[in-house]
């Protein structure tokens, strides 16, 4: 059977602009033409339905242009799925995905201020769809760093301070990423072992205990840098109540076994 893209679109449940986009981004293959008419069949409604399918399950455009082409095995496909599956936080609730004018109405902040945290890399989006959105998780952090502006810290030395976590961030991360590749997944692929199953199993156990250790990592030192702050510049009453209310009282409580 063959289709004009019009009838192509109503088919697939897509947009006549989102084949056109698939065309340009070569998950869609170029349709026949017939003079000045282009015609379509039946394997691009299929293809169409695949990567509708696979963006259901949280992969992104690159991603999916890589499993059509067969770049990925069914190990990585496994794995790619489980980063994005990690990306929902849990709740008992079904969660919210917002764009950034409606994270700023519910916060309450100008879109464009949001869009300077985004370019700082205060703000990191979710991808739905491979459109960029935002959760309740967002509103809660955005809140957090409001409140640093409520106690008179200036924006723009905030906004330092954000690109410089940013980029020590990114760098940890990629590190731990590198890690993860080179000593789990391309040891196991190595010596044939690896499989889907396990692959993501590792990933499951690594991801909680990682971002633990940072976590901690970085609230010990903050609190250690503060102490010694205080006790190199503070004055009697303020070294007096910092001793009367030590820092440690601070950090959550830390449950054994996560």
């Amino acid at each position: 059977m063959e289709y004009r893209v019009e009838a192509l679109a109503a088919a697939a449940g897509v947009s006549v602009d989102t084949i056109r986009f698939y065309q340009g981004r070569g998950l869609l293959d170029p349709p026949r033409r017939s003079g000045r008419v282009a015609l379509y069949g039946d394997e691009h409604r299929e293809r169409l339905g695949r990567v509708k399918a696979l963006q259901q399950r949280g992969f992104s455009l690159v991603v999916i242009a890589r499993i059509l082409r067969g770049e990925l095995d069914e190990a990585d496909e496994a794995l790619v799925e489980a980063v994005a599956a990690s990306q929902e936080e849990v709740s008992g609730e079904p969660e919210e995905f917002w764009t950034l004018g409606e994270l700023g109405q519910r916060a309450g902040v100008p879109e464009p201020l949001l869009e300077a945290l985004e370019r700082e890399g205060v703000l990191v989006p979710r991808h739905r769809h491979s459109e960029a959105r935002y959760t309740e998780a967002d509103l809660v952090a955005l809140r957090a760093g409001l409140k640093l502006l409520e106690y008179g810290l200036p924006l723009g030395e905030v906004l330092d301070l954000a690109r410089t976590h940013e980029q020590a961030a990114r760098l940890v991360a990629e590190q731990a990423v590198t890690l993860f590749d080179r000593h789990i997944r391309q040891a196991r692929r190595s010596d044939g072992t690896e499989t889907a199953t396990e692959l993501v199993g590792a990933f499951h156990a690594l991801l909680p205990a990682t971002v633990a250790l940072v976590a901690h990592h970085f609230r010990r030192i903050l609190l250690a840098v503060a102490q010694e702050h205080i006790e190199a510049v503070g004055d009697d009453e303020e070294l007096a109540a910092m001793r009367s209310e030590s820092l440690r009282s601070l950090e959550p409580p830390m449950v054994a076994g996560g």
